[in-house]
């Protein structure tokens, strides 16, 4: 049989990766003849399936399997680099995206999976060039909204990414990770409403995704009456939260204010026992009362 005369099977496992479903489209491919299990197409349908599915080794085993079998290929190397590159292996990664950017140097897959290589070693100005490269190409790609979120948040422009988040739940209000970057923004600013908010309606957008009913939880949690005085620790950190309550003791004490400062101090104390007592109990409790 031809290769053609699988192309049904081809065009469901595409279907299915496109609704998010990798195990069925895995099995579409398994079930494929195999003698025509090992052309570069089902490789590629094959990689996208395993990265899907987070199944970082295999995924690139695929990338490299299709390789052999076709020749160089962008979406190929742009899997292996993203595969490589989640298991830590950076050189590989990068060699396998800058070999597809020279046969597509405006790949806005390649320019994107690139930046967040360069995130990761801190080259925050040649991961700007690359990502406006690959927005001049496709501005409204949910792709590139995330890789100027993880940018914006790598500059600790926690701002500019809440703004870019909301942008790409307005181009995109279907798609999950735009909710639950919303959410995770949200939450980095302290702002816990919003972060619950963006990080439900990713649940409700994506019910099977563990990783945002996690933060969706965690969200809740935060929420919580009990959990309002902690609020400046999730809204400037811990440290600035720390530097700000020190210069309110010593500024007191200066101004000759020592009964004050006492008060301020012990006020502090109390708040860090009770940011390190209260949030795992209720934690617990609540964990109880969902069961």
């Amino acid at each position: 049989m031809t290769e053609n005369a699988h192309a049904p099977a081809l065009m469901r496992a595409h279907a299915l990766l496109s609704a998010d479903r990798p195990e069925e489209a895995l099995r579409e491919l398994a079930a494929l003849p195999a003698s025509e299990a090992v052309s570069a197409i089902v490789f590629e349908l094959r990689a996208a399936a395993l990265l899907q599915l987070e199944r970082w080794s295999e995924a690139s085993e695929a990338a490299r399997s299709g390789l052999a079998a076709g020749g160089p290929d962008p979406d190929l190397l742009c899997q292996l680099g993203l595969a490589e590159y989640r298991l830590g292996r950076h050189e590989t990664a990068e060699r396998a995206l800058l070999d597809g950017l020279a046969l597509a140097p405006e790949d806005v897959s390649l320019l994107c999976v690139y930046t967040r290589l360069c995130l990761e070693h801190g080259q925050l100005d040649k991961a700007r060039r690359l990502v406006d490269l690959a927005a001049a190409q496709d501005p409204d790609s949910p792709t590139v909204y995330s890789t100027r979120v993880q940018l914006a948040h790598a500059s600790g422009d926690d701002v500019l990414a809440q703004r870019i988040s909301r942008a790409f739940v307005a181009a995109h209000p279907e798609n999950a990770q735009a909710h639950a970057l919303l959410g995770g923004t949200s939450a980095a600013r302290g702002q816990v409403r919003s972060a619950y908010s963006g990080l439900r309606q990713a649940v409700a957008n994506d019910p099977g995704d563990r990783d945002y009913a996690q933060a969706a939880y965690e969200a809740r949690i935060a929420m919580h009456p009990l959990l309002v005085p902690l609020r400046p620790f999730a809204r400037f950190g811990p440290v600035k939260t720390w530097i700000a309550a020190i210069v309110v003791i010593y500024g007191l004490r200066s101004l000759g204010l020592s009964t004050l400062a006492t008060v301020a101090a012990v006020a502090w104390f109390a708040l860090c026992v009770y940011s390190w007592v209260v949030p795992p109990l209720l934690r617990k409790w609540m964990m109880r009362r969902w069961r």
